[in-house]
């Protein structure tokens, strides 16, 4: 009986220990990848480069992340979950390094490319390695408290972004975020080394084996490329991250001109209005089994639409509504994409994940670049104009959506 309740106990360590590594694990990465949301001002003047031409580091970190998530997916199914995740953060923290010395904005650029290689590995990894870990009930919890940490991370990293970017110059900034990044990985380690991997992985010296395994998950991909419905609700998300997160970007360039003359560190409190959509998204799962994820993207997008608008009356507070408004309903549209997602995929459950994530930050990449040529027609009401084109094409896509069959509210409430 004592040997059965140490071994329950053991058991229950190791499951927090893996929630909290990966969850630390994800606050480094989130930290990692929108710091320089936080910093777009001080990019600008310490590379002498045009304010709205900055958010392109943003985007190239998304651009190489969005691609790096399919080859994560794929590797982690041949040699485990365990080891790329280590490697990576150490990986990660070995490429903050090489930022404190970069001495142009290209290098810039090309550092944030290899970051965006790194970053895709928790994302992309996490949540297998807590179903094949943990029992059902505990892994739910883990998913709650993991998206948390996701949210937490992002806005963490904006806010810190803003502070060094006041009051740091960019040497001294690159050091406290690889410090920061060195203690954040050292201690996930910690957490995650004990813990042994349940299913053994295919041993990739087994070339014919190992190529056979190749092409069933290019079939895989494929399989959820042909489905309508995933493709539609694939572009959903894109389209919708395409608009919010490149928005908060701009927004700081608007609020830092006259007449508000935000400093820098001001500006990057615009992202607590991200907490609008940290509570949303806490509460989407109840919402969709009550009315359904089709209701629950019609109202998102109409938040977002609402949103966007209300930023043109030009005034502080109307502004952060607005902004508080286009959070609460990107995250509900990420939540529903989520569980869509989750439960149409019978087959192939990871790589239909990972596809909708790499259109997740594809939008990302591609949402800068195109919303820079409306900031330069006519500042942040053209943001505001290229916004409302994008999401009245993800208008038209839950249209296409919702003349498919979608599931009754009763079979959601049994999935």
């Amino acid at each position: 009986m004592q040997d059965e309740l140490d071994a329950l106990i053991d058991a229950r360590r190791r499951d927090k220990k893996l929630i909290w590594g990966l969850c630390l694990a994800s606050v480094v990465v989130y930290i990692n990848l929108y710091l320089m949301q936080g910093m777009l001002p001080l990019i600008a003047e310490q590379f002498s480069v045009a304010p709205a031409k900055a958010p392109l580091i943003l985007s190239f970190t998304s651009f190489s992340m969005a691609f790096s998530l399919l080859l994560y997916a794929i590797l982690s199914d041949r040699i485990g979950r365990h080891w790329p995740i280590l490697i990576s953060l150490w990986l990660l923290v070995a490429s903050d390094l090489m930022l404190v010395f970069v001495a142009d904005f290209e290098a810039l650029m090309w550092t944030r490319l290899l970051q965006g290689l790194l970053l895709a590995a928790v994302p992309a990894i996490a949540m297998a390695y807590f179903k094949e870990q943990l029992q059902p009930a505990i892994m739910l919890k883990a998913a709650a408290v993991y998206i948390t940490a996701n949210s937490t991370g992002g806005i963490l990293g904006r806010l810190f972004g803003g502070l060094m970017s006041q009051y740091f110059a960019w040497q001294e900034a690159m050091w406290i975020l690889c410090l920061l990044s060195l203690f954040g990985v050292a201690l996930a380690s910690y957490l995650l080394t004990p813990i042994t991997e349940l299913r053994p992985t295919t041993c990739v010296a087994k070339l014919p084996g190992f190529w056979r395994g190749m092409q069933r998950d290019v079939q895989g991909f494929w399989y959820h490329l042909t489905d309508a419905q995933m493709r539609l609700v694939y572009g959903i998300g894109g389209l919708a991250f395409m608009v919010m997160v490149n928005q908060f970007s701009f927004i700081q360039l608007h609020l830092m001109a006259p007449p508000y003359n935000w400093s820098r560190f001001e500006a990057t409190l615009i992202f607590l209005c991200y907490s609008s959509g940290t509570v949303a998204s806490y509460f989407t799962s109840r919402w969709i089994v009550k009315h359904g994820q089709l209701k629950l993207f019609q109202l998102s997008l109409a938040m977002m639409l609402c949103g966007s608008l209300l930023t043109l009356a030009d005034t502080e507070p109307m502004i952060c509504l607005g902004f508080l408004l286009t959070a609460c309903g990107f995250f509900i549209i990420h939540s529903c994409c989520n569980s869509f997602v989750a439960m149409r995929a019978m087959s192939h459950r990871a790589k239909a994940t990972s596809l909708y994530l790499c259109c997740y930050y594809l939008g990302a990449a591609v949402g800068g670049p195109y919303l820079m040529y409306f900031w330069h027609a006519a500042d942040w009401s053209g943001v505001v104009l290229g916004s409302l084109l994008i999401l009245l094409l993800t208008g038209v896509a839950i249209w296409r959506l919702g003349r498919f069959r979608q599931p009754a509210v009763g079979e959601l409430a049994s999935i």
